[in-house]
């Protein structure tokens, strides 16, 4: 009786193996780094040799290796990591991000097989960035996008007008009699609120001023539009527990803890990447005679095919842009075997290509790509970051069709249809940014209490050790052994899930450490019963473990339930703080009821009469 079978024991080791193993990368710490990837395509082969001969005569470097399409670089010391940083910057050219971070001082081997769990700001640090949202930009692209729906409205209402045109918050709209312009005024008055209508003193023309209430309510939707996108780009990163909040009127702050991929996401974070879609004029010979002279007719702009560098002139009218986009996804053009974003729009956006497309059937149509792009740069010994917005034609086809809600691009890169398909789905941006700060930032609550958060595990954790096996000797030494492969498992799983352990994390270890006896003591309390009341010591250890188990599984379940709520309801720190919960009572469960149990049976299963100490 309470003998345990080989398979228990072969699933026992194999069980307390794997949890070391995942559990090991934690033991090593981390090391400062610097971090080098591309902003689109794969790292160039010579990266390494390049950045290798560079940093010959640079003490500090421990190791050099491409991991993930990137270059990571361990130092010494931080003092070393801004060495090498500089020196990194100074010898690649502008394709190239560098930025800092902290990576896993773990052996190869290792790293290849188990990474560590992360750690949160507040503990590791992470990645900070101060993102400036330009809302004057953001007024007058609603000025623009009013004046071009005000024209369509005239016209549907059948009034006659001669022109219209924008100039930053203020739309004028010019009429060839008095008759019509009393009829525009009376209209938008009553039908387009945001602007101020009045008639331009002895001029046939009506000009709209943005309200002050229609100007304060985009700046509001500019800035929370911006923070969602930013939420949705971080969740696509994959980053757990993630500070996105504005500060003051014009900004956001974003924080990434324990994120390891630094230069992927700041391309992904601080993209201002977006695609406007125009019809293109003239002919081939009407562009090459445009960029010779370089002038652009009237109501055109000249730019570059990316691929091939030829010129090619657009129409300024806008047909539809990034932000009516609802959805986007990579994939591979059928036809042409080609990289393509197939594009979802929303219903103005569908009605505006619709419209366009069905009049210009057979006419070229551009899609033009824009983003702003930050470099950095050794200047007077300091690095100096610069900020350039490129605009490049990424496509120029025949409209063959007419087209609506759904489409394709072509015309980009692999990488980079993987890239804009993100940003598209992750929704657009109301305001362009930029980031104005970057810094990886260490423990924000300090070492003092990151030491004492560690020491309350420790006592905690010894405590109960104690205790344990004073009050039920033997029996409690079976109970710390299982409470010490519990706090393995827990850190095994928080590895293998990525988890980001915070402060709040800790404080849940420190809950678990204490609750995960609980199922022991009950145990342990119902072996001593049944010895009282006379029953053999096998008997006694069968229904302790029997009897006990109903109570153990109601107690646990409830805990875990309101670690679940905890989980779904809250946000970053309680999440932290669930998850370990959560985590710590699938674990105490296994360990305090069949890992006690393996070791009862082992020691005093199959004696008749023996005597249990407990």
């Amino acid at each position: 009786m309470n003998r345990n079978p080989l398979w228990k024991w072969l699933l026992a080791a194999l069980l307390i193996l794997g949890g070391a193993f995942y559990a090991l990368p934690n033991w090593f710490g981390d090391v400062p780094a610097v971090q080098v990837s591309v902003r689109s395509g794969e790292l160039p082969a010579d990266t390494l040799d390049t950045v290798t001969a560079a940093l010959a005569d640079v003490d500090g470097v421990a190791d050099i290796h491409v991991e993930n399409n990137q270059l990571v670089i361990r130092t010494a010391n931080v003092d070393q990591q801004l060495k090498t940083r500089e020196r990194v910057i100074e010898t690649l050219d502008s394709r190239y991000i560098t930025t800092l971070n902290l990576v896993s001082a773990s052996p190869k081997f290792l790293r290849d097989l188990a990474k560590p769990m992360s750690l949160g700001l507040d503990l590791r640090g992470g990645v900070h960035f101060l993102m400036d949202v330009d809302l004057e930009t953001a007024l007058n692209s609603l000025t623009e996008r009013q004046q071009e729906d005000i024209r369509g409205l005239l016209r549907d209402e059948g009034i006659r007008y001669a022109g219209a045109s924008s100039e930053g918050m203020t739309i004028r709209i010019g009429f060839r009699d008095a008759e019509n312009l009393d009829l525009a005024l009376n209209y938008l008055s009553r039908n387009v609120l945001d602007f101020d209508w009045i008639q331009q003193d002895d001029e046939l023309a009506l000009v709209g001023q943005l309200t002050e209430q229609a100007q304060l309510t985009e700046r509001k939707e500019a800035v929370k539009q911006n923070i969602v996108t930013l939420r949705n780009r971080v969740n696509e990163l994959g980053v757990s527990e993630p500070v996105i909040q504005q500060q003051g009127e014009d900004r956001i702050v974003v924080q990434l803890p324990g994120i390891q991929d630094t230069g992927r996401a700041k391309l992904i974070i601080g993209a201002t990447a977006t695609l406007e879609y125009r019809l293109a004029h003239g002919t081939a010979s009407d562009w090459y005679d445009a960029a010779a002279s370089g002038n652009a007719p009237a109501g055109t702009e000249l730019f570059t095919q990316r691929d091939s560098g030829q010129p090619v002139l657009l129409k300024r009218e806008v047909i539809v842009t990034g932000d009516q986009v609802t959805g986007a996804t990579s994939g591979i053009d059928s036809q042409s075997g080609s990289p393509a974003v197939f594009v979802n729009l929303d219903g103005k956006g569908a009605r505006r290509m619709q419209q366009i497309t069905s009049k210009n059937i057979n006419k070229p149509m551009a899609v033009l790509f824009i983003e702003d792009r930050t470099t950095q740069s050794v200047e007077n010994g300091q690095i100096v970051d610069k900020t350039e917005r490129v605009r490049e034609v990424i496509s120029v086809a025949t409209i063959r069709d007419t087209l609506s809600n759904r489409f394709q691009t072509t015309g980009l890169m692999s990488e980079e249809a993987r890239d804009l398909a993100l940003l598209l789905r992750a929704g657009a941006l109301r305001a362009p940014m930029k980031i104005v700060e970057e810094r990886t930032v260490g423990p924000s609550l300090g070492q003092d209490n990151i030491d004492r958060g560690l020491m309350a595990v420790t006592i905690g954790f010894a405590a109960v050790l104690v205790f344990m096996a004073v009050y039920y000797k033997v029996f409690g030494l079976f109970a710390n052994v299982a409470l010490t492969i519990n706090l393995v498992f827990m850190i095994a799983i928080m590895s293998l899930l990525q988890a980001v352990l915070t402060m709040p994390g800790i404080a849940g270890i420190v809950l678990t450490v204490g609750m995960a006896v609980d199922a022991n003591v009950l145990i342990f309390e119902r072996i001593r019963e049944e010895l009282k009341q006379g029953s053999d010591a096998q008997i006694a250890i069968e229904a302790g473990y029997s009897k006990a188990l109903s109570t153990i599984a109601d107690a646990n379940i409830t805990t875990l339930i309101a670690a679940v709520v905890l989980f779904v309801f809250g946000t970053g720190p309680i999440k932290g703080f669930a998850i370990t919960l959560s985590i710590g009572i699938v674990t105490s469960m296994v360990t305090a009821i069949w890992g006690t149990r393996l070791l009862a049976n082992a020691v005093y299963g199959g004696r008749r009469g023996a005597e249990l100490k407990i």
